[in-house]
């Protein structure tokens, strides 16, 4: 696998023109077996005010690749809502049961909140709570489904990665990472790696699965940043952590794919991927340091997917709306195997043209965010502290 995930960096996948802004060497074959999970919830209004999910992601990512001829009908699923078995699959029923009254009660009294998190500043209560979180996680579950026999599936709405068993967490109500594995698991795959690029720790699908065999964690997430977990690795419990500088880089998530991941991926053989594709580490995300083109993401998802036969890819976080859209949107376009180069006019501009974010100050707008889908990836190198994070793996 040594130089199947540089491919940022050399360009050998993704060339990116340095001044047009063009990702040549993208454009594939259209792949039949690569299915898009969305939903038109994703349209509604969700987490209420002053939130920073408050934000639109899913359903402008749905209408961006309709609008640029990347999803069409025979690719396209209507994500379907978890039930109650599903959800306790790993969640505890009374928290289950817990979410179902706050979002019929419209609000949480002191003893939901003391106990299940529920109707905070972080995970508020709010219209459609539970059919939203639900949908997420009948989505992820779907996913897994739909790849049994093989192929990938995507389900951007996913990623909630920090949801506990009996507890609502970092935005997260439910965890649907965990129902995805577990559905896999179920469905007699012996070995699922989970790969998290999130820009935080995936502190729940790690606790879930620390004790079983069957499972490996990979998380590539940002050092001293909440919830402040993932501090140490512990191979002998399939449990790999790489908590990266501010800055993090191109070359260095490259860099850590070829030299940590990769060789994970390659002595654990998994029968089945579940990535966390977060872009909340791209450059100009508000609540992350790190510094990532939407090239990276896309370069180190694809080199995942195209070493595994059975492949779930999921959203996560982000808190940009151009960053989100542009990066989800041409994740999407990747696995499918169309050409992110194609030009952003009409209704695509409008739309990236036309978003706000109390997060994000108008002069901090990158005029490319508004005209391209495609980051231009900038020259970077690897620093010593990240290469020793490769070092203390192997050692």
């Amino acid at each position: 696998m040594r130089g199947a995930c540089s491919l940022v960096v050399d360009a050998r996948r993704f060339d990116v023109d340095g001044a047009t802004g063009s990702a040549r060497g993208m454009i594939m074959k259209r792949s039949n077996d690569t299915v898009f999970i969305g939903g038109d919830i994703y349209r509604q209004a969700a987490y209420g005010d002053n939130h920073p999910l408050t934000i639109p992601r899913v359903g402008p990512v749905m209408d961006v690749c309709r609008h640029m001829g990347w999803l069409d009908d025979d690719a396209y699923v209507e994500s379907p809502q978890a039930n109650w078995e599903d959800l306790t699959r790993f969640h505890v029923p009374a928290y289950v049961d817990a979410v179902i009254e706050v979002d019929q009660v419209g609000k949480a009294n002191a003893q939901l909140r003391e106990n299940f998190g529920l109707g905070t500043l972080e995970n508020p209560v709010f219209t459609g709570l539970y059919e939203r979180a639900a949908t997420n996680c009948g989505g992820s579950i779907h996913a897994a489904e739909r790849v049994l026999d093989g192929g990938c599936a995507y389900n951007p709405a996913g990623g909630t990665h920090h949801g506990q068993p009996a507890k609502a967490s970092g935005f997260c109500y439910f965890n649907d990472p965990v129902l995805s594995i577990y559905r896999l698991l179920d469905a007699g795959m012996a070995r699922v790696l989970y790969l998290d690029l999130d820009a935080h720790h995936g502190d729940g699908v790690e606790n879930a699965f620390a004790d079983d065999p069957r499972v490996a964690t990979v998380s590539i997430h940002e050092q001293d940043r909440w919830p402040h977990s993932g501090k140490f690795s512990d191979p002998s419990r399939n449990i790999w952590n790489l908590p990266v500088p501010r800055g993090f880089s191109d070359a260095e998530l490259g860099f850590l794919m070829e030299a940590v991941v990769m060789p994970v991926h390659a002595s654990f053989v998994p029968d089945a991927v579940v990535i966390t594709c977060g872009a909340d580490g791209l450059a100009g995300d508000p609540l992350s340091a790190m510094n990532l083109s939407n090239v990276a993401l896309w370069s180190a998802v694809a080199c995942a997917r195209d070493a595994t036969s059975r492949t779930v890819v999921l959203g996560g976080g982000g808190y940009n709306p151009w960053t989100v859209t542009r990066c989800w949107a041409g994740l999407w376009a990747v696995l499918a195997g169309y050409d992110v180069n194609e030009p952003v006019v009409g209704v695509v501009a409008a739309l990236l043209d036309g978003f706000e974010s109390d997060l994000v100050d108008e002069e901090d707008v990158v005029p490319a965010w508004r005209t391209t889908i495609a980051d231009i990836p900038a020259e970077t190198t690897v620093r010593p502290e990240v290469e020793r994070l490769a070092l203390q793996w192997a050692a």
